[in-house]
């Protein structure tokens, strides 16, 4: 399983956020880009990046930020936040981002099938973000209308390969995983399964990687200590 470090970026600074609510906002780096070194520095195989902005509005913001993240490290990047039609999937793996994160834009029909017809399946994955078994919208900040349930059914129908899971009330946390629903995630579907919200140990790492899930994305643990990357990534090694 891989250890997948978290860049939240918004107003050109790294930051975390607390269950996706903007108003609780904690600066961990005033330069994103040193962040994403770093991770690097200590193991990290890709990153993960979500302009914060540009997911509640709709369009991307923090484009110069990435492209420096993109032209300075030498892992894989994937990418979300504010994409949210095809050309703007496309103008990012044109500029070097490893796999496009759709989220809001899951729920619109037309979108993921066109992307299932002409991109590359290994080039996106779909960020289901789950409040209360209801996937969120809009940078979590409005309800989709559909349960995660339904959402991950019809994808999957689609022809979509890899989700990203992520228990938004449980994001930032730095609780534990939603366990329960990873399973279920695991046992009813044969997609590739990314997960995230609430990660804040090793020992909570390594039970994720029993599920035989893909990747873990950890955000907060990381910035605070909780967790040590490269402690992380060795103690996965040995299992």
């Amino acid at each position: 399983m891989e250890i997948i470090p978290a860049i939240d970026i918004r107003n050109g600074s790294c930051v975390r956020l607390l269950k996706g609510d903007y108003s609780k906002e904690t600066i961990y780096s005033a330069d994103p880009l040193n962040a994403a070194l770093g991770w690097v520095s200590q193991g990290a195989t890709r990153i993960h990046i979500v302009d914060l902005e540009g997911a509640r509005v709709g369009s991307r913001i923090e484009i110069e930020s990435v492209k420096k993240i993109l032209s300075s490290v030498e892992v894989p990047v994937q990418l979300g936040g504010g994409i949210r039609n095809i050309e703007a999937v496309a103008q990012a793996i044109e500029q070097g981002v490893d796999r496009v994160m759709i989220g809001t834009a899951a729920t619109n029909k037309d979108l993921i099938n066109k992307m299932c017809r002409t991109i590359d399946p290994e080039k996106f994955l779909v960020s289901v973000d789950v409040r209360d078994g209801e996937a969120v919208i809009d940078g979590w900040t409005k309800s989709s209308g559909q349960t995660s349930f339904d959402l991950i059914s019809e994808i999957e129908a689609m022809g979509v390969i890899r989700i990203m899971y992520t228990d938004v009330n449980r994001d930032g946390t730095l609780t534990e995983p939603n366990y329960e629903a990873i399973e279920d995630l695991v046992s009813s579907h044969k997609l590739k399964i990314i997960v995230a919200g609430g990660i804040s140990s090793v020992d909570q790492l390594i039970r994720l990687a029993e599920y035989n899930i893909e990747g873990a994305v950890v955000g907060r643990a990381l910035y605070t200590g909780d967790i040590e990357l490269t402690y992380a990534i060795k103690a996965l090694q040995l299992i």
